[in-house]
């Protein structure tokens, strides 16, 4: 799935939770278009017509283009009369019979990506505590905008490296690894950090698809049956690999300390392993891991 096609499917998400938090009838948003000062509506909660589906908003413009060019949240009680703002969608607003309306930019690194629009269809204030509900529901969809940008990152920086010299045999954690090769462990143990934080199922596949590549190993491994770790074993063991203990282990894949230890107890039992080290070690021989 695309970085925008992802987006959309998080800005829908956030109209709905938006709703539900603040009790608004009307919820409706958009990204903006990549290289361009201009977002366009595109998803919509309880809207009754089609007036504003598809509407292009510049930056500067209306109540939307507004928070777009101040990279803040703006609202206004009654938009046709409002002189905070300019007037070149009056029409489709009362068309869908809006009145009452607020707009909440969604930034990213400083650069706004999108707008969440809430809006009554009766004159009054919205009220601190509706703003409050509609920024956290924007503050959702930069979140997982972040994390999204962060797998893209990853997943460009690592690929190249996928078909580059890996070492032929690895007696020890970090035997044959030139620095080179340690950038490609930190890759993998990132990746598999953010893995379980993506919601989007198709880039989530495609990171666990890049760890796969990355930890593929073109040494001949020992004879017998195949090791297998689960996902949440090898997420852990990827992480003592790069030197952290259980607790920072737990801390960046959002465990308890004690259910690291447990994971960590059964990856060394099924790599016949009796320390964290000889537990890396045969992961790495048994191209777990990089």
């Amino acid at each position: 799935m695309a970085a925008d096609a992802a987006g959309t499917v998080e800005i829908r998400g956030a109209l709905a939770r938006l709703r539900r938090a603040t009790g608004l009838p009307v919820a409706f948003g958009g990204l903006v278009e990549p290289g361009r000062q201009r977002m366009r509506i595109s998803e919509f909660s309880g809207a009754a017509g089609l007036a504003l589906r598809g509407l292009a908003v510049n930056s500067g413009n209306g109540l939307g283009g507004k928070a777009v060019a101040l990279a803040r949240p703006c609202a206004v009680t009654d938009y046709s009369l409002s002189r905070q703002i300019s007037h070149e969608y009056d029409a489709a607003v009362a068309e869908e019979g809006l009145r009452s309306v607020l707009a909440i930019p969604v930034v990213v690194r400083r650069r706004v990506r999108g707008v969440l629009y809430g809006a009554l269809r009766t004159a009054q204030p919205l009220g601190d505590r509706t703003l409050t509900a509609a920024v956290q529901a924007a503050r959702d969809v930069e979140q997982a905008l972040v994390v999204g940008d962060e797998a893209r990152d990853l997943l460009t920086a690592a690929r190249p490296g996928t078909a580059g010299a890996r070492p032929g045999a690895d007696t020890g954690a970090g035997a044959g690894a030139g620095a080179g090769w340690e950038q490609v462990r930190e890759a993998h143990t990132a990746l598999r950090a953010l893995a379980p934080r993506i919601a989007d199922p198709a880039l989530r596949a495609e990171l666990l698809e890049v760890c796969g590549l990355l930890a593929s190993r073109p040494a001949e491994r020992p004879a017998g049956q195949p090791v297998a770790l689960a996902p949440r074993e090898l997420d852990v063991l990827a992480w003592v690999a790069a030197g952290a203990t259980n607790a920072a282990a737990a801390e960046r894949l959002g465990l308890r300390p004690e259910t690291v230890k447990g994971y960590l107890r059964s990856a060394m039992r099924r790599l016949g392993a009796r320390t964290r080290g000889e537990a890396v070690v045969a992961a790495r021989r048994a191209g777990l891991l990089p």
